[in-house]
């Protein structure tokens, strides 16, 4: 998969590429990221790539023309895969997205920045929006970074596990199960017996009970979409009923009175 991310500082991109998953997939060809300075497309001397907000305001609004000649450039006319904004105001990130993204050749990412970026980009060259979440950064830089890296683990062989990708959390509309290493013993606190005993089945179900059980205390809300077996469901049932009947029933006590 190529991904082609445009963005005003290219700097804060390469050094995360030139570490770990992401660096031996880039030597091994299962991806490209090619990093493009969209000042690189200005016609001006002092390389503006920004400027006033019309009607006034703070801050300042990424200018048109160069991010306009950049895509082209770049992309062609019109833009030869899917060009993602990275904005607070696209649809939140979460891993079915990425299952999606990871299913084109190619992706284009727009880094946004200052108070924002021309409306007339968003309305005639950006295909989609994303945003990793309901707060605001400094730039569109880290989300390109994370949906690289999200992305990019769906790829096979990028992964030196076949099977990682489909362990992680979300993955399966799941948190993950508890992971342990050796020592089998530290500090007095062991790892579950489960996992020593070669069991390879019982393992299996325990670590889907695990993540059933993480995800009903942590994430209830994954449940309702998650792909759930009737084992799987009637986990959850006794779940409840203990919960239940832990919980104190203060409904029939008396009230104190003044």
């Amino acid at each position: 998969m190529r991904f082609d991310v445009f963005t005003l500082f290219p700097t804060l991109i390469q050094p995360y590429l030139e570490e770990s998953i992401l660096k031996r997939a880039i030597q091994r060809g299962l991806i490209e990221v090619h990093i493009h300075n969209i000042r690189d497309y200005t016609t001006d001397k002092h390389r503006t790539a920004d400027d006033a907000p019309f009607g006034g305001g703070g801050g300042m609004v990424m200018k048109p023309e160069p991010i306009f000649r950049a895509v082209e450039a770049v992309l062609g006319i019109p833009p030869a895969c899917p060009l993602i904004l990275l904005s607070p105001q696209g649809r939140t990130y979460n891993q079915e997205i990425a299952r999606e993204l990871a299913e084109q050749s190619r992706l284009a990412l727009l880094c946004g920045h200052y108070e924002g970026i021309d409306e007339r980009v968003r309305e005639h060259l950006v295909t989609d929006e994303i945003s990793i979440g309901d707060y605001v950064l400094t730039g569109g830089e880290l989300p390109a970074l994370i949906i690289i890296d999200s992305v990019s683990r769906l790829i096979p062989g990028v992964l030196g596990d076949p099977d990682g990708a489909i362990d992680d959390s979300f993955a399966s509309g799941l948190l993950e199960y508890p992971q342990y290493t050796r020592p089998a013993e530290f500090r007095g606190w062991r790892v579950p017996e489960i996992l020593l005993s070669g069991n390879h089945a019982a393992i299996a179900r325990w670590r889907r009970e695990q993540a059933l059980l993480r995800t009903w205390q942590r994430r209830p809300d994954l449940l309702a979409r998650a792909n759930l077996t009737e084992a799987d469901r009637k986990f959850l049932e006794r779940l409840k009923q203990q919960n239940a009947l832990s919980t104190p029933d203060t409904s029939d006590h008396p009230k104190n009175s003044d």
